[in-house]
């Protein structure tokens, strides 16, 4: 396969200060994140907050990591001054982007020259939407719907037409390339609104489509369970096997969703994708490699694996199963205690279950990230042992630094 020179900009979630070490660690380019409620992942993940925003941006500015800031719930009224105080506090901090759709958070941020990408939840899929928003950014995320083919035709035609954003550049199309999909077009759905008040276009969603249900006749009484597949979820989107053609379309962005998910899920899937883009840059970008990407990220939280709408499909494929089909599980052990730096040796309270020479453990932390390790000796009581008990506190040989506040997990096959 011929090198492809276009740089195309990988894209990772950061929910919680563990998940942003990892995307860091795992090679992104850049990160997005919410700060307060008014983001599309209020509920599902912890989110920071605007004291921890100078933390996240000098963090991230000191491993040339871009960020961007999730300002995407529809505004009322009443949010406009939190959605003001949040717009400012991102210049200040100089976060790179916000991103929106609300004409609200494009106006005040063209006013404070803060800079916008068009949020999917503006549902961006023609050239003429692309030239209005073109006014407020430079960037568009694109809804997920289209076809590469239809993604491409934009590409072309925003160079054709030169449409150039507020920096004077062409305008810059980001799509979705790896995790959960929403039944609904570009995420506008209002099933949690109506069943629990929840709304899922103020980041409030409760996902009903991921549920079993049982259809009634109103009449007879006569029930029916839809047991045969889970019909408003939809399996996880994946790209890695034709990332070579979402370049080729003219893609800038390729964003992994995953705010609301664990901090080795962003690791994995961030490497995966990292590696892939290389391999596409490169021209070393083959079936094999796919074929291990897929593999390693079938490990950690997916419904499943589908190409979305890219290759043409006019139908979705839908789970059969509730949660997730990870081939491999996480079981907490315990926490960190101390490292020895000189001797570069871990201390650990293993708090549950058991442990053994042999086994993979998954270490993660605000400050640390994600450490995998497989472990080869252990020490008990400063002697050498083959495995390490409930309520034991042990050491291991480790060539990262961990911390007092790190978690330890055993990763083991999924039953």
């Amino acid at each position: 396969m011929k090198s492809i020179t276009k740089k195309l900009e990988l894209l990772a979630p950061a929910g919680s200060f563990e998940s942003l070490m990892a995307a860091i660690q795992a090679g992104a380019d850049s990160v997005y994140f919410g700060i307060e409620q008014l983001n599309m992942r209020t509920r599902s993940s912890s989110n920071f907050t605007v004291e921890d925003l100078q933390q996240v941006t000098a963090l991230c500015r000191q491993h040339s990591v871009k960020t961007y800031l999730t300002l995407n719930t529809i505004i009322y009224d009443h949010d406009i001054s939190m959605m003001k105080k949040i717009v400012d506090a991102a210049r200040e901090n100089g976060v790179d982007a916000v991103i929106a759709s609300d004409i609200a958070v494009l106006h005040y941020a063209a006013k404070t020259g803060v800079k916008v990408h068009i949020s999917t939840q503006a549902n961006v899929t023609n050239i003429d939407a692309v030239e209005f928003f073109a006014a407020y950014a430079d960037v568009m995320v694109l809804s997920r719907e289209l076809t590469l083919m239809q993604v491409s035709a934009l590409a072309k035609e925003i160079k054709r037409r030169r449409i150039k954003g507020p920096s004077g550049h062409n305008v810059r199309l980001e799509v979705f390339g790896h995790g959960a999909l929403c039944m609904a077009v570009s995420g506008k759905c209002y099933l949690s609104l109506h069943s629990d008040f929840a709304s899922a276009n103020r980041g409030a969603c409760v996902q009903n489509c991921r549920r079993t249900y049982i259809v009634t006749d109103k009449e007879s009484g006569a029930e029916l369970e839809v047991d045969n597949e889970y019909i408003m979820s939809a399996k996880d989107l994946c790209t890695i096997d034709f990332l070579d053609k979402i370049v080729e379309a003219g893609v800038s962005v390729l964003k992994i969703e995953g705010r609301g998910r664990s901090a080795d899920y962003v690791f994995t899937t961030t490497k995966c994708y990292r590696e892939a883009i290389e391999a596409v840059n490169d021209g070393t970008f083959s079936t094999e490699k796919v074929a291990d990407w897929k593999s390693r990220l079938s490990t950690v939280y997916n419904r499943g694996f589908w190409d979305g709408y890219y290759l043409g499909r006019t139908m979705g494929e839908w789970t059969n199963d509730y949660g997730s089909k990870a081939t491999k599980k996480k079981i907490f052990l315990g926490k960190g205690l101390k490292y020895f730096e000189t001797a570069k040796v871990g201390e650990f309270l293993l708090e549950t279950q058991s442990l053994r020479i042999g086994d993979d453990i998954l270490i993660t932390g605000p400050t640390t990230g994600v450490i995998q390790h497989t472990i080869s000796a252990l020490r008990v009581n400063d002697q050498e042992a083959e495995s390490v008990q409930k309520g034991e506190s042990f050491t291991m040989a480790l060539e990262e630094k961990i911390r007092p506040s790190d978690k330890l997990y055993k990763i083991v096959d999924a039953q």
